[in-house]
């Protein structure tokens, strides 16, 4: 398998130190907006270092982004910045207390200054680290100005990319991509064993209130499992729904209270290949869903996703991941150690991220992405995953059967009632081109 090359830019370290007086009666807060042009701004707060003896924890960025082979192209281009060349820029605000949402403390704003970093070094087109920037630099204008300390990394970040070319549900073949390159490396079995309940059916327009009431109780999705085979059809990977997707009382979806999960596994060394029972697979991962209900008006559900990483034989496991996407657009499920917020190390976690993610997870890093369509359309996951989390096909395998997870986990969180909505939309229905292989549990 042949990587793509990617680019990771990091800013980190921040610190802010202001002169004279002024330290010791700021009682104000502190952000900073960083800006690469094509990228969306990020925004996070800058502590204010009053001692001469500080430590800024290198591990901890304030701001990632990941650069394909187009974001390089054009930030190699001669004038993509205007008259600033390929510049990254952080501006850097005094904040008001006037309340806080996210950690960042609102209000009104002024701008101390904006420090520009030139991030046009040739290293990182050959594959090199560059350090643009490590150390203080003056803020604003003027002999007594605040200093912003910050690193401004760049890495190579190499990642392979997949793409299911059909909907998990219709069994299709997992592709590599490398650039107009479509390499086929898996294939993707899809079974819903519906054995012991036959109570996933469409709503009954008879029997009364009470009938009704007792078939919400009873809803459920459950028996559904993907196993990922390789070339020779030996089978590597899997997810295995082990909790079902239930409707909560008095509601019609699955609800964060009784989430339903998945069992994420790879094969075991001494298991048969071609068995697809649990029993006969080596746990990783546990991903739970359930859908959160849009609370203001007009704002749309959610579906949250939440992976947790199981210790061999131990039972404590290690949150990795939570994430809403949109339930009717979508959205990208991340596994990064830079944005999420794992256990602490005193707990065993970073440990224990090491020995499942590769070492390089505890000085964070991107690990993989999955990207999917929303419950009512045709999803084709597409899959990203860091080159240095992969020693094996069923590393990769793995990572694969979790996205289709995630796929599979956006519709099993639709809600059951869907009879009356389905007959209004009957015209619409007919002209789908393509039916929905789950249709038989909505």
């Amino acid at each position: 398998m042949d990587p793509q090359f990617f680019v990771r830019l990091s800013v980190g370290q921040l610190g802010l130190k202001l002169p004279g007086a002024n330290a010791r009666k700021a009682a104000r807060s502190f952000l900073c907006e960083i800006r690469l042009k094509g990228f969306p701004v990020q925004i996070a707060p800058v502590p204010l270092i009053t001692s001469s003896e500080f430590n800024l924890d290198p591990h901890t960025n304030a701001a990632v982004f990941s650069l394909d082979e187009s974001d390089l192209n054009a930030l190699s281009a001669p004038g993509c910045f205007g008259a600033h060349g390929s510049h990254l820029e952080v501006a850097v605000y005094v904040v008001g207390r006037r309340g806080g949402h996210c950690g960042i403390v609102t209000g009104m704003r002024r701008l101390l200054g904006v420090v520009m970093v030139d991030v046009g070094a040739a290293e990182w087109r050959d594959g090199k680290p560059a350090m643009p920037h490590h150390g203080w630099v003056g803020v604003g204008r003027g002999e007594a100005r605040p200093e912003l300390h910050l690193r401004v990394k760049l890495e190579a970040d190499p990642r392979y990319i997949f793409e299911f070319d059909d909907e998990v549900a219709l069994n299709p073949q997992v592709v590599q991509l490398h650039g107009r390159i479509r390499q086929p490396i898996f294939s993707c079995k899809f079974v819903r064993d519906r054995r012991g309940s036959q109570v996933d059916q469409y709503w009954s327009s008879s029997g009364g209130e009470e009938k009704e009431a007792e078939m919400m109780r009873r809803r459920e999705r459950k028996g559904w499992k993907v196993v990922i085979h390789d070339l020779s059809g030996s089978a590597v990977a899997a997810a295995f729904m082990v909790t079902p997707f239930v409707a909560a009382n008095g509601r019609d979806t699955v609800a964060r209270s009784n989430p339903g999960a998945w069992l994420i596994a790879r094969a075991g060394a001494t298991a048969p290949r071609s068995s697809s029972a649990v029993e006969s697979w080596q746990p990783w991962g546990r991903l739970e869903a359930w859908r959160d209900q849009g609370g203001a008006a007009g704002s749309k559900d959610t579906v949250c996703l939440r992976l947790r990483l199981l210790p061999e034989g131990q039972d404590s496991c290690m949150l990795v991941a939570e994430t809403p996407l949109r339930s009717d657009k979508g959205g990208e499920f991340a596994i990064d150690m830079d944005r999420q917020a794992p256990a602490p190390a005193a707990t065993g976690g970073a440990e224990y991220c090491a020995a499942s993610l590769g070492e390089a997870c505890v000085g964070g890093g991107f690990v993989m992405s999955c990207r999917v369509e929303g419950e009512a359309r045709s999803s084709r996951p597409l899959v990203q995953l860091a080159m240095r989390h992969v020693t094996c096909m069923e590393d990769a395998a793995m990572f694969v059967a979790l996205a289709a997870a995630v796929d599979l986990s956006v519709k099993a969180c639709r809600p059951f009632r869907r009879k009356t909505a389905a007959a209004k939309n009957k015209k619409t229905a007919a002209t789908t081109s393509s039916p929905d292989p789950l249709d038989l549990d909505t």
